[in-house]
């Protein structure tokens, strides 16, 4: 009987303590998307309680103040400010037991959203043909961002030009009408939120530099000619290299083919050189390349015979029209060492004022020779230069034959200066004319007198 009490006391201790020592179910709080989101968020916090039993009521905490009057197991903020930032937690309730359940405490950072940057390569100006890259960067730890990009505030799309590598854009063949405002921002996978839109770029395309042909001579040219074709580019760059083609195959320097900066020669050209030229510039530095030059035709004739006996007779008289110039140039010459020579032996001191007139010139053994005389000039009394008289030419000699003489001399006087004074009398003496100067005397030949021996 006493043994039986004492059973049953010790059964009702156990149960007693079982139930005062219960723990507690755990609970747990989880925040979506994240534990960091950004201004404009939806976030949701749920607590989940490990129990079978389902009449939990909740309460929800920022720190030791109650935020909701919700008794849900969810809290949620629908646009997410700075002001939302703290640690959470949740408790439950219920009127059983067991009857309390307490979360762990969970931190929530709201920041403002990234900013985005843009920047365009090779450069905000680019020239047509170019490749163009434009690169999104967003100020985030996050990596999974998707990006979005517009031109104009119209959403770009994916095609043959247009490729997307993740922050990356890229322009293939740039046109002018690829000219415009491009933005960038980022989109993160499965939540509402999305970066700063990036400040608008500004893309500008502009033409190669224009390129002009020209051909030297014009054509048609003639089989045998040297031809140039020169190659402008409307540039103020100078480190061109130039590209030549004809019929759209590149052309390589050869004997007959030389390059000279920008300028393509074509030595003794032959009909196969017929065709159409073009000509580009390139270069290691943007602009890259310069537009292709319009073509240019060149036609190639066979040299006619009329046209080389043009050339024959051209050539001769250009050569004669130089020997004649030569030959004048050698006859004034003479004509003025002549002149000087007459000068230089004129007498000084003569009037300034000598007229000549048709006289015969006699000497004691010969003929008289007339002479035609133009006065040159006319001096002063002052003027003391002797040179400058009068000069005789066109010397005519008169021939007479004294056959009382034993032989006789036929003079010729050439050049004769006179100066003095003027003489009345066309027959001057000759043993008296002390006033007269005879230059530059030739014999020509010797006559011997009728009837009178050696």
């Amino acid at each position: 009987m006493g043994s039986s009490a004492l059973s049953l006391t010790l059964l009702l201790m156990s149960f007693i303590h079982s139930g005062l020592t219960q723990v507690s179910p755990r609970s747990t709080l989880t925040v979506t998307p994240d534990n960091t989101v950004f201004t404009g968020e939806r976030v949701i916090l749920t607590c989940v309680i490990e129990s079978d039993h389902r009449d939990w009521e909740y309460m929800w905490k920022k720190g030791k103040t109650e935020v909701s009057e919700s008794k849900i197991n969810t809290f949620t903020i629908k646009q997410a400010k700075t002001s939302d930032a703290g640690l959470y937690t949740c408790e439950g309730e219920r009127r059983g037991r067991p009857n309390k359940s307490q979360s762990n405490s969970v931190s929530l950072s709201v920041k403002d959203l990234p900013r985005s940057t843009l920047t365009v390569t090779p450069d905000n100006t680019v020239f047509t043909g170019e490749r163009v890259r434009l690169m999104c960067e967003i100020e985030s730890d996050h990596r999974d961002w998707r990006y979005e990009w517009r031109k104009d505030s119209v959403k770009l799309q994916s095609s043959e030009r247009y490729t997307v590598e993740r922050n990356t854009l890229t322009i293939e063949g740039s046109e002018s009408s690829d000219a415009g405002q491009y933005t960038c921002r980022g989109h993160i996978e499965g939540r509402s939120v999305s970066s700063q839109s990036s400040s608008a770029v500004s893309l500008s395309v502009k033409d190669l530099p224009k390129t002009e042909l020209t051909v030297d001579p014009k054509s048609p040219v003639f089989t045998g000619e040297t031809v140039d074709l020169k190659c402008v580019i409307e540039s103020d760059h100078r480190d061109w290299r130039y590209e030549w083609n004809k019929d759209s195959v590149k052309l390589q320097s050869s004997d007959r083919y030389t390059v000279n900066t920008d300028t393509l020669t074509i030595r003794a050209v032959t009909t196969s050189d017929e065709g159409q030229y073009t000509c580009r510039g390139q270069r290691d530095k943007r602009p890259n390349s310069s537009q292709e030059s319009e073509p240019i035709n060149l036609s190639v004739n066979a040299a006619s015979s009329s046209l080389l006996v043009t050339g024959v007779v051209v050539g001769s008289s250009v050569c004669l029209l130089f020997f004649l110039s030569l030959l004048l140039m050698w006859r004034y010459k003479k004509n003025k060492d002549q002149q000087r020579n007459i000068n230089q032996t004129s007498v000084p001191n003569q009037s300034a004022q000598s007229q000549l007139e048709n006289f015969p010139l006699q000497s004691a053994d010969s003929d008289h020779i007339y002479n035609d005389g133009t006065e040159v000039n006319k001096r002063d009394k002052d003027d003391s230069d002797p040179l400058r008289d009068v000069t005789y030419s066109e010397v005519t000699v008169k021939k007479k034959m004294d056959k009382a003489k034993a032989e006789s001399n036929n003079v010729t006087y050439s050049e004769v200066g006179k100066r003095g004074k003027k003489c009345k009398s066309k027959d001057i003496n000759p043993a008296g004319a002390s006033d007269l100067t005879y230059a530059q005397i030739n014999i020509q030949d010797k006559k011997k007198t009728k009837g009178k021996g050696p």
